[in-house]
């Protein structure tokens, strides 16, 4: 199997992971969703004349396209990984997944902080601990998977 698919299946597995990290918390805080990814959608598809619609059209749209991008961010990130595997030697699990992790939480979070929606030096403790965890799961996952494919 090409490094690229690996990585491509071990990034969708990461994806998977980070969704049901995501919702998990969501489910044992009682919190809602993020409306960032939303509101990332929405500016870039502003900035790129692509319309949304109006009224609650626009909002799902704009929800879906956010939703979209994260799995994108996902996949991409996991094929990146696989490119990065073959050209160099593995590393433990444990210490890919982490960097996986943070790779794609900043890649998650670098448009919204470039748009300016959120600045991570306000968050507190427990925003950091929900967006970091997830993230966590997704390097670990998809470092995992993509080592039961090789």
């Amino acid at each position: 199997m090409h490094a690229i698919t690996k990585g491509l299946l071990a990034g969708a597995a990461g994806t998977l992971a980070l969704d049901l990290a995501s919702y998990g918390d969501m489910l044992l805080r009682g919190r809602s969703s993020s409306g960032l990814p939303a509101q990332v959608a929405e500016r870039l598809a502003d900035r790129a004349g692509l319309p949304l619609g109006d009224g609650e059209a626009r909002d799902n749209r704009a929800q879906a396209a956010g939703a979209m991008l994260g799995y994108v961010t996902g996949v991409a990130a996991g094929a990146a990984y696989g490119l990065l595997r073959q050209r160099r030697p593995a590393l433990p699990v444990l210490a890919a997944g982490p960097l996986l992790g943070a790779a794609v939480m900043a890649g998650a979070n670098g448009p919204s902080v470039a748009l300016r929606l959120t600045d991570p030096t306000t968050w507190d403790v427990t925003s950091w601990v929900s967006d970091t965890v997830p993230h966590l799961a997704y390097g670990l996952t998809t470092a995992a998977a993509y080592r039961a494919l090789d």
